[in-house]
Parts: C-alpha cells; structure tokens; sequence
C-alpha cells in the first residue's frame, strides 16, 4: 500500500467504530429539516404483501381479524385464499427499524393468530411526508379507507 492510503474493511452493512451506521439507505436520507434529530421516532407507511398455498377464505378473514384485534395499529387487510395485504402506520427511528418490525409481523403472529402458512412476497416502506405526496398527486394506493379487514 502507497504512503498515504486506507483501506476500508466494511461493506454496505458494515458499522463505524463507535457503533453508529456507516451508511444510510437511499430512502431515509438525510431529508431531516434543521433541528430535527435522527434518533426521534418518524411515522412510516408500511405496505407488507404475503402469499402462498389457497386457505379457506373464511379462515383468512378470521386469522387478519384476529392479527388486527391483537394489533390495532392495523389500518387495513385485504384479502382472498392466496394472498393478502396489510398497511399500517409504524413509528420507528428510521426506515430499517420500521422495515426490520414489518418483516418479523407476518412470522412472529402467525401461531397467535393463526395466519396461513404464507411467506413474505413485498413489502413498500415510505415516510409519511412522500407518503401525502403520492396521496395528492394521485399516485400510489387509495387512502388505507375503509379501515378493517376486507377482501380485494
């Protein structure tokens, strides 16, 4: 090595000395406005799609009835015998916090509440001020209006 150069171990996951990220993911940015800190919690939209094997419609709907009485943070479920759709508003630190709890809710409720054996096929996380701006644009899904649970 040249007099003067470094070299870097870490890769896109690695961590900085004092235990801080050593990058940040494209969507959180550093979109904060002046004063606002990093560590307060920002409210995130989360969209979380799973699907898998058919399962009797009636136990679907009972199953994402039961998830949202256990959590009633749930906005909405749609669903039908193969797949389903959940959207919800998470609070969390940054978008990894709130990706990483929506990528454990399927899996971690599914005994308790007795959710299909499906997996996780998409998930979408975006902050609450791209989320209004998509909403007044026309973009991207309707309002997550009637709330509940509902089949598409």
């Amino acid at each position: 090595m040249r007099p003067g150069t470094t070299t870097s171990r870490g890769g896109a996951g690695s961590r900085a000395a004092d235990g801080e990220r050593a990058l940040t993911s494209v969507a959180a940015g550093d979109r904060f406005q002046s004063g606002e800190s990093r560590d307060l919690p920002r409210l995130w939209h989360v969209t979380l799609s799973v699907s898998g094997g058919r399962a009797p419609i009636a136990e679907v709907r009972r199953a994402l009835e039961q998830l949202a009485h256990d959590h009633p943070f749930l906005l909405t479920s749609r669903y039908a015998e193969d797949h389903a759709e959940i959207r919800y508003w998470e609070e969390a630190r940054d978008l990894h916090d709130a990706a990483a709890v929506a990528l454990r809710l399927w899996g971690e409720h599914r005994q308790t509440a007795g959710l299909p054996p499906w997996e996780i096929v998409g998930l979408e996380v975006i902050d609450r001020a791209t989320y209004h701006q998509r909403i007044a644009a026309g973009y991207g899904p309707a309002p997550a209006t009637p709330m509940g649970v509902h089949p598409f």
